[in-house]
């Protein structure tokens, strides 16, 4: 199970994360959005295309423009299209799946 956390809040979880350049990008059902904002920040990837971002708003607290998502990535990065990632001190955990 992979965690995104923010101030002691987990912002995203889930077993099912894409790992790219070192960020894992989470399904966007697994994230909770209660916590995103949107963002009116673009960056353009030479090779993912054009990013938009999110603002993280916790209890009150907000971490401008820590997410980051593809609406319309090109083909070679298809597989980050309904993921979102994280970084500026969001912290990414991961645990050892529970043996049976």
């Amino acid at each position: 199970m992979t965690t995104a956390s923010w101030q002691g809040i987990v912002i995203a979880e889930s077993e099912d994360t894409v790992v790219v350049e070192g960020n894992h990008y989470f399904p966007v059902e697994s994230v909770r959005t209660e916590y995103l904002r949107p963002s009116g920040t673009t960056t353009v990837c030479g090779w993912k295309g054009t990013a938009g971002y999110y603002t993280l708003d916790v209890e009150g607290r907000t971490n401008p423009d820590a997410a980051w998502f593809y609406t319309d990535p090109t083909p070679g990065a298809e597989h980050v299209r309904g993921r979102v990632a994280f970084w500026r001190g969001v912290e990414i955990t991961e645990s050892a799946a529970a043996a049976d």
